[in-house]
């Protein structure tokens, strides 16, 4: 076996920022919406609004514990590519590339979080779509496909 593997863990911070701003709204709306009655807070429970915000951030909190167990990640050996998580693998061999097209910065002076990365293999008709934003050590992974890119350009 391959010693030599980098593994790229998949970007959460998306789903710990987003459940953090859903609860510190709920939070807030619940801190108004109550009353202060004879020195005590009462909370109005009859407010569907206060029912809403408690389903948002339940599925907010659901799907970030969803993902921390699902643990997905890509793992660059110098033989293949894996797209791993808890359930499964899936890895494509290195020399099976065909070609790999990298989506360009619009604007050299702002950092484009939407680039992709499409990989096209041989024994396989659809093409592999990558965005670098979703993995941690964005700039890492880019500079791994540029150097695949051209390393399957000179064969």
């Amino acid at each position: 076996m391959n010693e030599n593997k980098k593994i790229f863990k998949y970007n959460m911070s998306f789903y710990y920022q987003s459940t953090i701003i859903y609860f510190i709204v709920f939070v807030f709306y619940v801190i108004i919406r109550g009353k202060f009655v004879e020195g005590s807070f009462k909370l109005i429970t009859k407010d569907p609004i206060i029912y809403l915000f408690g389903v948002i951030v339940f599925y907010s909190l659901v799907s970030l514990l969803y993902n921390i167990y699902k643990n997905r990640h890509l793992e660059i050996s110098d033989e293949e590519i894996s797209f791993v998580n808890k359930f499964r693998s899936k890895s494509f061999r290195i020399n099976d590339i065909k070609w790999i097209r990298i989506s360009r910065k619009r604007k050299p002076s702002k950092k484009s979080p939407l680039r992709l990365i499409g990989i096209k293999i041989r024994t396989r008709r659809r093409l592999i779509v990558l965005r670098p934003s979703d993995y941690e050590n964005t700039d890492e992974l880019l500079i791994f496909f540029n150097e695949l890119k051209a390393r399957i350009e000179k064969k």
